[in-house]
């Protein structure tokens, strides 16, 4: 039987996603996940240390502590106040305007629509020729160098981005909302900003980032080879060659330096029957076929229905069984 916790959070989970594709993105100034990369920003200086005062040793312990404290705070904060307002709201309002708020929240840790607009910028670009545009977008989304990349490179880069956006712009939020609803969402999101943010590993970033970095190689780790299994399944669904898309996935999902990016890459790489290569990096699958803007037209589309296959087959059946063991009363006490 279908319980009042069910609905509440399956229905969540349908019309957070449909908010996302059918509003998108909010501009950058009205966006909380943008008012949360702003308080980072401002936080990042006071988390270094003057190295005329302490030895290199003891100042490189000190940033790695002050960025294991920062990350720490932020994410049990932002839960800490997820949890008191999802809790009032079920408590003392109905269950419309609590399932609202649910799906709201959820909206703001996805980016679905915001992944297809960014690259379908760069898919225009490139249709009209415009190369310099073309890199100047794709730089809004990846962090290597983007200015001498030609075409080929940037298709390949945006197919690259399309992928691992699956799994830390959608798939991630879903699996943790599916376990812990809108505060695992949000909690996710804020490990991911941090990881955007301090996550490098120069001189200045490698301490105060470290933990940023490992908190969401560890948040990501299910969600990334969840989700190069579901690409193999949207290929056969797009008629892309799922056969291939399986065996890359099996034989390169090792080659990136993250161990969690080759999963989807690989998968998407195989589907495509192209080669996505990072020079001086790494490079998936054979390149039997070349990249084209049509193969970044079918990438997004597998985006989507990796998006849909993963709601249906795991987000709903989990919430499903977890509100009939009781588990959201934990959570909310609903």
């Amino acid at each position: 039987m279908i319980n009042e916790q069910f609905i509440l959070l399956g229905g969540g989970l349908a019309l957070g996603i449909l908010l996302d594709i059918v509003f998108g993105d909010p501009k950058n100034r009205y966006h909380p996940v943008s008012w949360l990369g702003k308080l980072i920003e401002c936080m990042t200086p006071n988390l270094k240390h003057d190295k005329g005062t302490v030895s290199s040793t003891s100042l490189l312990n000190k940033e790695k502590v002050n960025g294991i404290l920062f990350s720490c705070c932020l994410i049990s904060g932002i839960a800490f106040l997820t949890i008191a307002l999802t809790t009032l709201t079920a408590l003392f309002t109905g269950i419309v305007i609590t399932l609202v708020l649910f799906a709201v929240l959820l909206k703001i840790s996805i980016a679905l629509k915001g992944m297809e607009k960014c690259a379908l910028q760069i898919i225009r670009s490139i249709e009209a020729g415009n190369l310099e545009e073309a890199r100047y977008n794709l730089s809004m989304i990846v962090r290597r160098d983007t200015t001498t990349l030609d075409e080929e490179y940037i298709q390949s880069a945006t197919i690259e981005c399309i992928s691992e956006s699956t799994v830390d712009g959608i798939i991630s939020p879903l699996f943790f909302y599916s376990i812990l609803g809108p505060v695992g969402c949000l909690a996710f999101r804020v490990v991911n900003t941090l990881d955007s943010m301090l996550g490098y590993t120069d001189p200045y970033y490698k301490e105060i980032g470290w933990m940023s970095a490992k908190l969401d190689t560890i948040f990501n780790f299910l969600p990334a080879r969840i989700t190069g299994l579901l690409m193999v399944v949207s290929a056969c669904m797009v008629q892309a060659d799922w056969r291939n898309s399986m065996s890359i996935l099996v034989r390169d999902h090792h080659k990136t330096t993250s161990i969690n990016a080759g999963y989807p890459m690989s998968s998407m790489a195989g589907a495509l029957r192209v080669k996505l290569e990072k020079m001086g990096s790494y490079a998936l699958g054979e390149g039997t076929e070349m990249i084209t803007v049509d193969k970044c037209m079918l990438a997004i589309k597998i985006m989507k229905i990796t998006t849909m296959l993963f709601g249906l087959v795991f987000s709903l059946p989990l919430i499903l069984v977890l509100s009939h063991i009781g588990w959201w009363n934990l959570i909310f006490g609903i």
